[in-house]
């Protein structure tokens, strides 16, 4: 494997980076040719230390390098790291590489204690911390430079305004611009030009997952929910327009039963026709107690995600699940 180091600790809140990270390191790994390299997951209550320790003592039958990939290390205890992770960091086996990641919170941090074992390891640690917002417009400024352009101040603004404070998405629609630019410099690309060549926010594309799950489409659900978190969307803002769009579809439901036209319903629509006559479409296709399921799995999702209610048993059983996973669970069963 080409410089790999035998343990790398991703960390921050700025949870659409620390996803892209992964993401990379399982492409990277997944392109190697003649299978010279074999992946392993530990996440939810397999992703403990102990967990860990365990998994590295392990004799395998895989060929070549062996990544292990754990997530959820915000949730370790500072105690449990240092039982069950200083002898095993200190003696990673040969041809393997360790691969933290956690998704850290204000109550959820990694404990220091995994710091120093990574670092003593020969490890590497990446801090991926959001930029505040005040801040945005000028690391875009500083980014398109990287990448060749030039962006105004005005230009600056307007981009962050247009595609909104997500760092991953800022920086996919700034390889979009440089990409379409002489790519030396020279060409000052101003506000006027963002505002026509920026993707617009992106509520458009939740509502595009919002009314695929209105629809029944589970392939389409799936697809747009990871495009927008590999873009970096946060779940709750997501969970915020689904269940917007689902209260909208549950209300045109309802009218729908009562006899009211169409043509009626369309115009009280606050999108464009076409997609008004898709979304009422959607909905009459579907049972109005299908929506009000939807809407209650919704709000179990965030219930699950964001905490504020005493652990039940099944909270309980769910505890360990990634916010992604859930998500996806959610999303299947909605849109099944």
């Amino acid at each position: 494997m080409p410089d790999l180091k035998p343990a790398y600790l991703i960390h921050g809140d700025d949870h659409g980076a620390v996803a892209e990270r992964r993401a990379g390191l399982r492409t990277l790994v997944e392109r190697q040719e003649g299978g010279s390299a074999s992946i392993e997951l530990l996440e939810g209550e397999a992703a403990t230390p102990a967990g860990v320790a365990d998994a590295l003592a392990a004799m395998t039958l895989a060929m070549g390098w062996r990544v292990l990939i754990v997530e959820g290390a915000e949730r370790w205890r500072e105690a449990d790291v240092t039982k069950h992770l200083a002898g095993a960091l200190a003696e990673v086996p040969p041809e393997t590489t360790l691969a933290i990641f956690a998704r850290e919170e204000a109550r959820a941090k990694v404990p220091a204690a995994l710091h120093a074992l990574v670092k003593r390891a020969g490890g590497q640690i990446s801090a991926q911390m959001t930029i505040k917002p005040w801040e945005m417009a000028k690391w875009a400024r500083e980014q398109a430079t990287r990448l060749g352009i030039t962006l105004d101040a005005a230009a600056a603004k307007a981009l962050v305004a247009q595609v909104g404070e997500r760092q991953q998405r800022l920086l996919r629609e700034l390889e979009k611009l440089a990409l379409e630019s002489s790519g030396d410099g020279s060409e000052v690309i101003g506000a006027q030009e963002i505002e026509l060549r920026a993707a617009h926010s992106t509520e458009w594309r939740a509502y595009a997952l919002a009314d695929a799950l209105v629809g029944a489409d589970s392939r389409e659900a799936t697809l747009s929910y990871l495009r927008l978190r590999e873009q970096g969307e946060r779940l709750a803002g997501l969970s915020y327009l689904m269940a917007q769009r689902l209260r909208d579809a549950v209300a045109v439901a309802l009218r729908l039963q009562a006899g009211e036209s169409v043509a009626e319903i369309k115009r009280g629509l606050r999108m464009p026709s076409r997609a008004a006559e898709r979304f009422v479409a959607d909905v009459a296709r579907t049972d109005p107690e299908r929506l009000r399921t939807a809407l209650a799995a919704l709000a179990d999702l965030e219930l699950n995600t964001r905490g504020g209610a005493p652990l039940t048993s099944s909270r309980t059983a769910l505890a360990g699940l990634s916010e992604d996973t859930l998500a996806l669970q959610t999303i299947e069963m909605i849109s099944s």
